[in-house]
């Protein structure tokens, strides 16, 4: 076997393209295997730095790569992109994920545990049923409107008054409009539970980890937010500091500087959109509550509140709160 210090690894479904060098840089590995081939290829190989780029499945191979003795780092894709000469196709990208690894200034993705995984999972999952249920109450209501029945806002409104629309029979509603609504309102309430459940879970989840139940202690964090952070980040020294951490989430100014001017725009929205959310939507708490309190912290968001509007001040609280965590 030839001795091979880095491999980039293209991963795909089912046939992966590798990528590998020795020391001096020389190209000594250009190989395609299929995805049963693969473990018991590196168990063969003698223990090497491994590029991978993050995406589906990737956590799944770092994790048996690393139990192979390799050490394996993880990269975002829009990094790996830069090294890739020419054409796309399988074999150019492993040789850029090979070249990109080696970098010494290259930012890597922490693999994740299988049970910060499955934390993420029920976020995900619970996630998209609340997109379902809004997107099933908007069209409770238009078909509400085509029969001249206004309902006011908010999911609650809607879950209470279904059942007394079924009940009069004094309304304008026929059989079929009856019928198609009673099963969407059964729909809704299918809904309703699921996401219960799930909550309910992370709950229980929430109370046997130490760190969500730190995280909770600080203003604007709650169950959701805690249990987000404990499974997208898993280790915080992955960062230098708290505005790097800050930066990541995407709460911090997009910079477009040229020629020694700096030019500050609004937030870049880097990083995980879903986090990002969570922790505008505590910060909008904290600056509703801010105004009747008179300690330090609440002081300076009611000036910032006051000076800069109430969606910056939101979205500064959210960089204070990112840096606190």
């Amino acid at each position: 076997m030839k001795n091979i210090s880095t491999i980039g690894i293209d991963l795909a479904k089912n046939v992966f393209q590798l990528h590998g060098v020795d020391s001096a840089g020389k190209v000594v590995l250009k190989k395609r295997l299929t995805r049963r081939n693969i473990l018991p290829y590196f168990a063969n190989l003698k223990p090497c730095l491994i590029g991978i780029e993050a995406c589906c499945g990737s956590h799944f191979w770092a994790r048996e790569l690393e139990q192979l003795g390799h050490d394996v780092h993880q990269m975002p894709p829009q990094y790996v992109k830069a090294y890739v000469k020419t054409n796309k196709n399988d074999a150019n990208d492993a040789e850029a994920v090979c070249e990109a690894v080696s970098r010494p200034n290259m930012r890597f993705v922490p693999t994740k545990s299988k049970e910060q995984l499955s934390l993420q999972a029920l976020h995900r999952i619970r996630e998209r049923l609340v997109r379902n249920r809004t997107s099933l109450c908007n069209q409770i209501r238009g078909l509400l409107l085509e029969s001249g029945i206004s309902v006011s806002q908010g999911i609650s409104k809607i879950r209470n008054m279904l059942p007394i629309l079924f009940e009069d029979l004094s309304n304008q509603l026929t059989i079929i409009e009856r019928n198609y609504l009673s099963d969407l309102y059964t729909e809704l309430v299918d809904l309703d539970g699921k996401i219960i459940n799930i909550e309910k879970q992370l709950q229980n989840l929430s109370r046997l980890s130490t760190e969500c139940q730190k995280l909770q202690n600080i203003p604007g964090i709650g169950l959701l937010t805690a249990t987000a952070l404990v499974s997208a980040i898993g280790d915080v020294h992955t960062f230098k500091n708290g505005r790097q951490f800050a930066a990541w989430i995407g709460l911090t100014p997009r910079q477009h500087s040229s020629g020694g001017k700096d030019r500050l725009m609004g937030i870049s929205k880097r990083g995980n959109s879903y986090l990002r959310k969570l922790l505008i939507h505590g910060a909008r708490s904290v600056v509703y509550r801010c105004r009747n309190k008179d300690d330090q912290r609440s002081k300076w968001l009611a000036a910032v509140e006051n000076r800069r509007g109430t969606m910056k001040a939101t979205v500064a609280q959210a960089n204070k709160t990112a840096r606190i965590i």
